[in-house]
């Protein structure tokens, strides 16, 4: 089965071929933890919303329409986004409002949009948006990774566009200030 294009894979997947949905889980497994780990960071509740997401991808694939290269992909991506975002929503309640207490010395003023991020690696700012608060993890990750405008993500999450934009900003400060630390940290090492 490897190298089978994306359409003929998505056709099998509809007629419920258990070896596609195999091939499938192989071949995406990673990249979907990775994507749900972004939103949450509690890697044994991530692995329970991944494989609830897969049971949703197989059992739904029939409705799958493909769309061309990448759609299979971006399809299981957004089922993935949104079990997490149901996953935050029943667990947390009203944190994309509240629960930002112990994050008050986040400074308001304006910071460099380029705070460094290119000079730390990949897998230490996925670190860092991991440890941010809940709120402004699936915020950052929905504006970020997923292209969503503060328009899209209020509806999303039933907040106001403010809120969105507040949240993102106060997200990308606390980055910086943990950015500008651990490379602080990496200099004092030298």
């Amino acid at each position: 089965m490897p190298g089978i294009p994306e359409q003929i894979l998505a056709e099998r997947l509809g007629r419920g071929d258990r070896q596609a949905m195999k091939y499938l889980y192989g071949l995406y497994a990673g990249y979907l933890n990775a994507v749900c780990s972004r939103y949450i960071p509690d890697r044994e509740a991530a692995k329970d919303v991944l494989q609830d997401s897969f049971v949703r991808i197989f059992s739904s694939a029939g409705t799958f329409r493909y769309r061309g290269e990448g759609s299979l992909k971006a399809w299981m991506k957004k089922i993935v986004v949104n079990g997490a975002l149901k996953y935050l929503q029943k667990s947390s309640r009203n944190c994309f409002v509240t629960g930002l207490d112990n994050f008050q010395d986040i400074p308001d003023d304006g910071f460099d949009e380029d705070y460094g991020m290119n000079a730390v690696s990949p897998a230490v700012i996925q670190e860092m948006i991991r440890k941010l608060p809940d709120g402004y993890r699936t915020i950052f990750n929905l504006y970020v990774f997923e292209d969503k405008s503060h328009k899209e993500i209020a509806k999303i999450l039933n907040i106001k566009e403010n809120s969105s934009a507040s949240q993102l900003h106060r997200a990308k400060a606390l980055l910086a200030k943990w950015i500008r630390e651990y490379l602080k940290e990496k200099e004092a090492e030298l």
